[in-house]
């Protein structure tokens, strides 16, 4: 899942986008609401984070621009204001979820857990795909009785690609949704941890992850 971060105070905002990573989601950011807005609106973004009060564009402005250019992805406004007028006010003019500073770094990830289940993508909490099961809650993935180890990036490249099984989905998408902006477009990051991972979760003579060669990938147990 990709996060577009907006927050202008730097520390709040390093430790946000470290909190993230950390779970495994690609982070990008954004320090003033004129920014923020723009990339909405220009980037394929599973989630929106903002503050409230930001320089060039209020949260409420920013969030009512995303929504006007018809963006649906879920966004959490995050703000020192805890009146029940500011939420209501936030919340109708188009925001999913409210979350009031300061706070703590386990609800901050529920609440954005909780959001990521909100993509018209996500149906259900747990994935499966034939005996491929992923937990985005516990951050686990098995295979039948078998427990599989993954990195961050590998387990967020098998969720995607869950998420869109017998679909192909090309590199351009992958790199959207799996990483964030600090990625080099043109490198073979995107090939190497399909390769790692489909070491990991296929077996010998075993084809999961298929390359549609010129389009992408597809997640399917069709040969």
């Amino acid at each position: 899942m990709r996060v577009l971060l907006i927050e202008d105070e730097e520390d709040l905002a390093a430790f946000i986008v470290s909190l993230l990573k950390k779970s495994g989601l690609a982070g990008d950011y954004a320090s003033d609401g004129g920014r923020g807005s723009f990339l909405a609106r220009t980037n394929h973004y599973d989630l929106v984070i903002t503050d409230y009060i930001l320089p060039k564009l209020d949260g409420r402005s920013l969030i009512k621009e995303i929504r006007d250019d018809g963006r649906q992805m879920p966004i959490l406004m995050l703000s020192v204001r805890q009146s029940a007028a500011d939420k209501s006010d936030v919340l109708d003019v188009g925001a999913d979820d409210y979350l009031s500073k300061p706070f703590s770094s386990e609800e901050l990830l529920a609440r954005v857990r909780a959001l990521g289940r909100r993509s018209p993508n996500i149906k259900n909490r747990i994935l499966t795909f034939r005996n491929l099961k992923l937990d985005p809650d516990t951050f686990r993935v098995s295979k039948g009785s078998q427990n599989i180890k993954l990195t961050n990036k590998e387990f967020s490249l098998l969720q995607y690609l869950m998420l869109n099984a017998e679909h192909v989905v090309s590199r351009e998408i992958l790199l959207d949704h799996v990483w964030d902006d600090e990625v080099d477009s043109f490198s073979n990051t995107v090939e190497t941890h399909i390769l790692r991972l489909r070491r990991k979760i296929e077996s010998k003579g075993e084809k999961i992850i298929h390359t549609v060669v010129g389009r992408g990938y597809r997640l399917d147990y069709r040969q």
